[in-house]
C-alpha cells in the first residue's frame, strides 16, 4: 500500500477511479478519449471493464496504445501521476504475460486481472511478474457472486479476499456498503481490515472468527465500486478511510455536462470530505451539508448533485 502511494506520489486521501462505460462497443480511439477526459478532470485512475478484453471492435493492443497516450497527455496537463487499469486477462498464461509486458513497455503504472476467471495460478504468475517489473496489479472479482452468494455451499467473499492477498495483487474490489454492490457494513469492514492490516484481532461481530497475523505479507487496497455517486462520498470517506480506491462509473460518466466535469465533481466532493474530516467534522451526520457547501463554488458538483 505504501509502495503504491510512493509510486503515485499521492498521500492523505482515498484514490479516485472510474470504470469507462459503455462496457462494450467503443472504438479504441473513443475509449482513449473517455480515459483522457476522466483523468484530465481530476481522477487518479480509470478502469477497463472486466468484459473488455480483445474483441473485434477494439483489439487489446490498440486499446493499450490509445490509453497510454491518454495517460501521458493527462499527466502532462495536470502534473499528477495517472493510471488506467489495462485488462491483461487472457485465455492462456503466456498471452496474459505478453499483454503485461506490452503495458510495461508503454510505461503505464498498472494492469488488471480477473482473478477468479483467470484462476489463482495465473494470478500468482502475473503478480510475480508485476512485482518484479514495477507494475501495480488491480484485481477484479468477476464471477465472485456465483461463489459467494450461495449461503449453503458457497464460499464467503472474506475467504476469497484472503486467498487473493496470499496470491498477490495491489487492489481488489470489496463491495461498497452503500450503492448497488453493498454488503453488511460490519462484515465488509471485517474483510477490508483483513486485506489492509498486518494483524487483525478476533471479532465475531465482523466475521473475523480467529486472530489473523499476516506477518509481512503485503496489504491490498480495497476498491469500492458499483452504483455510487457524489452523495455517497462522505459515507465512503468515513467507512473506508484513506487507503481505498473509490470508483464511480456512471457517477462520473453520467454527469449531464460530460466526462471531465463528472470527474471534477467527484474530485471536489472528495477533497471537501477529506478536508472536513481533517477539521474534525462528523461525516456521517454532516455529509450532505459538506457536499452542499462544496457545490456552491463548484458548478460541476452542483450539476452532479441535481441528478
Amino acid at each position: 500500500i505504501q509502495v503504491e502511494r510512493d509510486k503515485l506520489n499521492k498521500y492523505g486521501r482515498p484514490l479516485l477511479g472510474c470504470t469507462i462505460k459503455p462496457k462494450l462497443g467503443l472504438s479504441a480511439k473513443n475509449y482513449g478519449r473517455a480515459v483522457y477526459e476522466c483523468l484530465r478532470g481530476g481522477l487518479d485512475f480509470t478502469k477497463d471493464d472486466e468484459n473488455v478484453n480483445s474483441q473485434p471492435f477494439m483489439r487489446w493492443r490498440d486499446r493499450f496504445l490509445f490509453c497510454a497516450e491518454a495517460i501521458y497527455k493527462a499527466q502532462a496537463e495536470t502534473g499528477e501521476i495517472k493510471g488506467h487499469y489495462l485488462n491483461a486477462t487472457a485465455g492462456t498464461c503466456e498471452e496474459m504475460i505478453k499483454r503485461a509486458v506490452f503495458a510495461r513497455e508503454l510505461g503505464v503504472p498498472i494492469v488488471m486481472h480477473d482473478y477468479l476467471t483467470g484462476g489463482f495460478t495465473a494470478n500468482t504468475s502475473l503478480a510475480h511478474y508485476c512485482r518484479d517489473n514495477g507494475l501495480l496489479l488491480h484485481i477484479h472479482r468477476a464471477m465472485h457472486a456465483v461463489i459467494d452468494r450461495q449461503k449453503y455451499h458457497g464460499m464467503h467473499f472474506r475467504v476469497l479476499a484472503k486467498a487473493l492477498r496470499m496470491s498477490g495483487g495491489d487492489h481488489i474490489h470489496a463491495g461498497t456498503v452503500v450503492g448497488k454492490l453493498e454488503g453488511e457494513r460490519d462484515i465488509t469492514l471485517g474483510f477490508v481490515d483483513l486485506l489492509r492490516d498486518d494483524f487483525i484481532e478476533k471479532d465475531r461481530s465482523r466475521g473475523i472468527y480467529f486472530t489473523q497475523d499476516w506477518v509481512s505479507l503485503p496489504g491490498v487496497i480495497p476498491v469500492a465500486s458499483g452504483g455510487i455517486h457524489v452523495w455517497h462520498m462522505p459515507a465512503l470517506t468515513e467507512i473506508f478511510g484513506d487507503d481505498a480506491v473509490l470508483q464511480f462509473g456512471g457517477g462520473t460518466l453520467g454527469h449531464p455536462w460530460g466526462n471531465a466535469p463528472g470527474a471534477v465533481a467527484n474530485r471536489v466532493a472528495l477533497e471537501a470530505c477529506v478536508q472536513a474530516r481533517n477539521e474534525g467534522r462528523d461525516l456521517a451526520r454532516q455529509g450532505n451539508e459538506i457536499i452542499r457547501e462544496a457545490s456552491k463554488w463548484s458548478p460541476e458538483l452542483a450539476a452532479a448533485c441535481e441528478i
